[in-house]
């Protein structure tokens, strides 16, 4: 497999002289099987570069999996070119909205109403189907295995796993480790950590073992305190969750839209310090655009 990383910031877009090297792209991740298949994870503004890239290879065929509809999220797919082009073929997968009860096509239809995008959903031109998923769900893209696993955000969003040819990836999407919202003494803060518990050994059971951990790192773990609740993880959250699963390899992604170049250089000089390698230590590196993984 191959991972591409187009679009590794969060919130909104970060263009200027400050993000030039980590890129001001918000999220899109492209992954190329072994046999072929280019499936896409989320559609931020990235994947109008990825858009660009595949003009040479007409007509494409991916399967596009979004992890959630945050605008970050999606804001690009309205400028993904090949949606406009016959004879190209696109799978759109993603969860249904549990408050209006929108499947994934009529949520994405939103943002390309007339009044907000010149060019509507139905006037696409290329072949494009919708699918809702559902947790613990598995779609077959080739020899690849997409399974989906419910993350922490303030909206229903999806973490992917892709397994394909014995090797495997996990993108968390948006996701804050889970917390006790009880406090010590009340009546349900020990049924609610039951809770926690039970639901983070199934997350790190569904992970272990696998070969490349892409985690939104949003924070540091000075900065979470004032930002709990906002559904992000820290790089130490994210170092946390590698360590327990036995990932080999951990990507820090999401970046904080404020952050320029320099602080993600001072943020892993210190995790470095914090966290040397060794025994039972992940590698693990700060995403920017363009970076690629061979698997």
């Amino acid at each position: 497999m191959k991972i591409t990383f187009w679009g590794v910031r969060g919130s909104l877009p970060s263009p200027g002289t400050g993000t030039v090297r980590y890129g001001g792209n918000t999220t899109c991740i492209s992954v190329e099987t072994d046999d072929g298949q280019l499936i896409v994870l989320d559609a931020g503004t990235g994947i109008y570069k990825l858009s660009q890239a595949l003009l040479g290879r007409l007509p494409v065929s991916c399967s596009l999996f979004i992890t959630h509809t945050h605008w970050d999220h999606i804001q690009g797919l309205p400028f993904f070119i090949p949606l406009f082009i016959p004879g190209n073929r696109i799978q759109i997968y993603g969860a249904f909205d549990p408050i209006s009860g929108k499947s994934i096509k009529d949520v994405l239809s939103g943002q390309m109403e007339y009044c907000y995008f010149p060019v509507r959903q139905d006037e696409l031109r290329a072949e494009i189907h919708y699918m809702t998923l559902h947790e613990k769900q598995t779609v077959e893209i080739g020899q690849a295995k997409v399974t989906t696993i419910l993350m922490n955000h303030p909206v229903l969003n999806f973490g992917y796993k892709i397994e394909c040819g014995g090797k495997s990836v996990f993108f968390t999407g948006d996701n804050e480790p889970l917390y006790n919202i009880y406090s010590p003494g009340d009546d349900f803060h020990q049924e609610y950590g039951s809770l926690i518990s039970s639901k983070d050994a199934t997350l790190l059971d569904f992970i272990h073992g696998i070969d490349v951990l892409i985690a939104d790192s949003a924070f540091t773990a000075d900065e979470y305190p004032a930002k709990k609740g906002w559904g992000h993880g820290t790089f130490d959250s994210c170092i946390a969750m590698a360590r327990k699963a036995g990932a080999n390899k951990l990507y820090f992604t999401h970046h904080e839209p404020l952050r320029r170049d320099e602080d993600l250089d001072a943020i892993e000089r210190r995790l470095r310090e914090h966290y040397p390698a060794g025994e039972g230590m992940p590698s693990f590196t700060i995403a920017y655009e363009g970076l690629e993984i061979l698997l």
